[in-house]
């Protein structure tokens, strides 16, 4: 069965960076456009970036441009969030998820993907 496991998140000041890491297990994950998305407290789930199954294209929501980075390594069946300039905002839990489709114009709907990890949490202190 797939399954999907966050790790990496924690405690961080506002303007520090934490880098996210997801590992994968049991899917042709080269196939899989992943993405991570975020849950604050209290709110929706919401898309933070996707990356497609090569790599070559990512998209990124208007909050996380030129803060966060996605990227991932087919060999190891692992995806990343690297995330800098880190503010309170910020905080929730965040979720790596997947989907065997291209980072179009839905990939920000959590109901586009089919799979989900349990999440790992991130606190950003002001």
């Amino acid at each position: 069965q797939v399954q999907l496991v966050e790790s990496g998140g924690g405690l961080v000041q506002a303007g520090e960076s934490l880098t996210l890491s997801c590992t994968a297990s049991g899917l042709r994950f080269d196939k899989y456009v992943m993405a991570w998305l975020r849950q604050p407290p209290g709110k929706e789930r919401e898309g933070i970036s996707c990356i497609s199954g090569s790599g070559s294209t990512t998209a990124y929501s208007d909050s996380a441009k030129g803060r966060f980075t996605i990227f991932r390594d087919n060999a190891k069946n692992a995806l990343y969030l690297q995330m800098n300039s880190l503010k309170p905002e910020d905080t929730g839990m965040y979720y790596c998820a997947a989907v065997r489709a291209w980072c179009g114009g839905s990939w920000s709907r959590p109901s586009f993907y089919n799979y989900w990890g349990q999440g790992t949490q991130v606190t950003v202190s002001s």
